[in-house]
């Protein structure tokens, strides 16, 4: 029985709803509620009265709640006398992300981590296959996008804003797209991900949506080679903000149609469960959030995003 499924049933009977809940936890509703179930199968009984108004808890529940928070307590209070005693970080960090996010901005991170914490050692996996934690062995995984499987538990890192960009010699050739329907004429620079080809361009404007579906001679299924494309001047690249940040701020791209709005993404850091959660990963977190709101501050500056 996991220890973050009994969480899960303290804090549903204390708030009175799986929605509640959830949303005090930081998860999806499916999650927390496959929790409760997953609990009720092991133990062969309900825990909780359900009606379409109200959920309370079952007498079985009223009588299985107190011993569950009492044993929870004893093992946090384990949990936190033995981090007490950890002075230090140490100890291997698996972490994967994506290629371009990966070279360009964890790795001088990492070794920054590396250098404050000697006894920590570390392995970075770049890849931009879909998240598979048993195929790739890891800790933990940066990737944009929320996580969709509800067994995997995250932190949000921030929400990072879309950037259509060309390079200088680029816009020169052909001239800058001023609205979504002049993007046919322009080459798109395409990401690939599970075999599916990213060539549907999203732009939002005073809550109006545009749609461009875009043709081009280059596709990747590696987001750093679409964005080193761009930088080359082969066509239009829509990609993260913070994956441009460095070429936008030393003006190798340039920000196209900035009064249409990409649709943005998210930066989340996740873990195969909340117990996998350790100083380590919580480290990684804060490092990752600090310098992640630190480039989007200086594009925001500069009137990037």
């Amino acid at each position: 029985m996991l220890l973050s499924d009994l969480e899960i049933i303290i804090k549903t009977a204390e708030l009175g709803s799986i929605t509640a809940a959830a949303t005090n936890l930081d998860m999806q509703v499916a999650r927390a509620s496959a929790a409760i179930k997953r609990v009720e199968k092991q133990l062969g009984f309900e825990l909780f009265i359900r009606s379409t108004r109200q959920l309370r808890l079952s007498v079985m529940g009223e009588r299985y709640l107190p011993q569950c928070i009492h044993a929870l307590e004893i093992l946090n209070n384990a949990q936190q006398n033995l981090l007490s005693d950890q002075d230090e970080i140490n100890g291997e960090l698996r972490l994967t992300t994506s290629s371009d996010l990966g070279r360009n901005f964890i790795m001088p991170w990492l070794d920054e981590l590396a250098g404050q914490h000697p006894q920590l050692t570390l392995k970075l996996i770049l890849n931009d296959h879909t998240l598979d934690f048993y195929r790739d062995s890891v800790d933990v995984a940066l990737r944009y996008g929320s996580p969709t499987d509800s067994n995997l538990y995250g932190f949000k890192i921030c929400e990072v804003p879309r950037v259509l960009c060309a390079s200088p010699s680029y816009v020169s050739a052909h001239s800058a797209p001023e609205h979504p329907r002049e993007l046919s004429a322009h080459n798109g620079l395409f990401y690939q991900l599970s075999g599916i080809v990213h060539d549907t361009w999203k732009f939002t404007r005073d809550k109006h949506i545009y749609t461009a579906r875009m043709t081009g001679n280059r596709v990747a299924n590696d987001g750093d080679l679409v964005r080193r494309w761009c930088v080359a001047g082969k066509g239009l690249a829509l990609k993260s903000a913070i994956d441009m940040s460095e070429d936008l701020l030393t003006q190798k791209v340039i920000s196209l149609m900035p009064q249409y709005r990409p649709t943005p993404t998210e930066l989340w850091l996740i873990c195969p469960s909340k117990q996998s959660i350790n100083p380590k990963v919580r480290l990684l977190r804060d490092l990752v959030t600090d310098n992640c709101q630190q480039i989007l501050s200086r594009l925001k500056k500069k009137g990037f995003v």
